[in-house]
């Protein structure tokens, strides 16, 4: 099926990551610049755009205008193990990764795109290690961004702390699911754990802080099956031409 929107790439020399990456940027059919865009920057970018066909979710609520015109962002990781380095809070370049986002993503998007330039037009979202990668970055860089999109993602004692500890939190637009069958997730290091459990611990805590946050539980695992059905719901929601 053919993309009514257009995918750009740019890449990255990163200082912190010392690494190449690419950014692809998709751009609605109706894009200008003589509009102003909303930023959604997704972690496992490939994945989303893949299995989560965000540029035919895209090309479809920008048609009908279910949405605020909204360029989707997306940037991978080299192999899994790559991954848990980046987005894992005990991962080696878990910080690096956050002053990636903050200090050369968002420069390169408001420099080659027509974006607001403030952190309520900014979203981060990812799935699992992705999810948690995007809410941790939000909170180091909440002036940066202000909207956070996780799905079923890794929660630990160390997650909930940080999420205790904020300050800033408490503006921020969130939306979070869980699946109610995520009991036993196979893990990149081998274990298996329940997801289920400290993500309704987060829940409650952001239920507390937040005055615009969005919670669903799945009736599913943790996979893409069910993180792309959800995807339909995320994007009027939190992207939305009444918000």
């Amino acid at each position: 099926m053919g993309r009514d929107g257009t995918m750009v790439d740019h890449t990255i020399e990163s200082k912190y990551l010392e690494e190449s990456l690419t950014v692809k940027m998709y751009k609605p059919s109706s894009f200008s610049p003589l509009y102003k865009y909303h930023i959604c920057i997704m972690q496992d970018g490939d994945d989303y755009m893949q299995l989560g066909r965000i540029a035919t979710l895209s090309d479809r609520y920008h048609e009908d205008q279910s949405i605020e015109n909204t360029i989707f962002v997306g940037i991978h990781y080299n192999d899994k193990y790559d991954r848990r380095e980046k987005y894992h809070p005990d991962g080696s370049k878990f910080s690096a990764y956050m002053k990636f986002l903050a200090n050369e993503v968002v420069p390169l998007l408001d420099e080659e795109l027509p974006t607001y330039h403030m952190g309520g037009s900014r979203s981060l979202m990812g799935d699992s290690l992705g999810g948690t990668m995007a809410l941790m970055t939000a909170i180091k860089y909440p002036n940066t961004f202000g909207k956070v999109i996780m799905q079923s993602p890794y929660v630990d004692d160390y997650v909930l702390n940080q999420v205790e500890q904020s300050k800033e939190i408490s503006s921020m637009d969130i939306y979070h699911t869980i699946g109610n069958e995520e009991t036993d997730v196979p893990t990149t290091d081998g274990d298996r754990q329940d997801f289920l459990t400290p993500n309704r611990k987060l829940r409650d805590v952001l239920q507390k802080k937040c005055s615009s946050y969005t919670y669903h539980e799945l009736d599913g695992e943790h996979t893409w099956k069910y993180w792309q059905k959800d995807l339909k719901r995320v994007l009027p929601t939190m992207f939305g031409q009444d918000e």
